[in-house]
C-alpha cells in the first residue's frame, strides 16, 4: 500500500515539475523594456533624440516628428545635417535647458526638410550634433500621412504662383480737340 502511495506522489511531483519546468528556465517577457514607437532614438551628449520620424507624402518634402530632451541646465543649439542631391543641408534647433521640446505634431512648430530624396519606407540618415560634443547619425524612418496617427502632419508644397494672361483692350484713338 505504501508503495502505491509513494508511486502516486512521485508521479504527481514529476507531472507538476514537468508542466511547470518551462517557467523555471524561460525568462519573463514582462521584465524586458521595449520601446513602442515608430521612430528612432539616439543620444548626443546631454540631448536625447526621441522617436524621430519623417512624414512625407512625396519623398521630397518632409516634416520631422521628434522630441528632444536637453538634460543639461544650459541652452543647446542642436545642429541637424542630411544629404540632398549630393550636398549637405544644415539646420539648427535651439533647446532650452532641462526641458523637453517637440516638433511636428499638431499644434507644434514644424521642422521641414526639403529635397530628402527618400520614399516612404526608407531610412534617411540624419546627423545630430551640438557644440564640441561628438555627434550621432541616426537612421530616421520615412512614413506617409496615410496612417491615421500621422494624418495631416506631412508638409504641403507652397503653391507656385502662375501668371495669368489678362486681355487688355487695344488702345483707342483719342479724338482731337477742335
Amino acid at each position: 500500500m505504501n508503495f502505491r502511495l509513494g508511486g502516486a506522489l512521485l508521479m504527481a511531483g514529476l507531472l507538476t515539475l514537468g508542466t511547470a519546468g518551462c517557467a523555471f528556465i524561460t525568462p519573463q517577457a514582462t521584465t524586458k523594456i521595449v520601446t513602442s514607437e515608430n521612430g528612432s532614438n539616439g543620444n548626443v551628449g546631454a540631448v536625447n533624440v526621441r522617436n524621430a520620424t519623417l512624414i512625407s507624402d512625396d519623398g521630397q518634402l518632409a516634416s520631422m516628428l521628434v522630441t528632444f530632451y536637453n538634460s543639461s541646465a544650459d541652452t543647446q543649439t542642436l545642429n541637424l545635417q542630411y544629404e540632398s542631391n549630393g550636398t549637405k543641408v544644415n539646420g539648427t534647433v535651439t533647446l532650452p535647458g532641462l526641458k523637453s521640446t517637440s516638433f511636428g505634431a499638431k499644434d507644434q512648430p514644424k521642422l521641414v526638410l526639403n529635397d530628402i530624396n527618400s520614399p516612404a519606407g526608407s531610412l534617411k540618415p540624419i546627423y545630430f550634433q551640438y557644440g564640441t560634443t561628438e555627434g550621432q547619425q541616426i537612421l530616421v524612418p520615412v512614413l506617409t500621412s496615410n496612417w491615421g496617427l500621422y494624418e495631416g502632419l506631412a508638409p504641403t508644397p507652397s503653391p507656385t504662383p502662375t501668371l495669368v494672361p489678362v486681355a487688355t483692350p487695344a488702345p483707342t484713338a483719342t479724338p482731337a480737340a477742335q
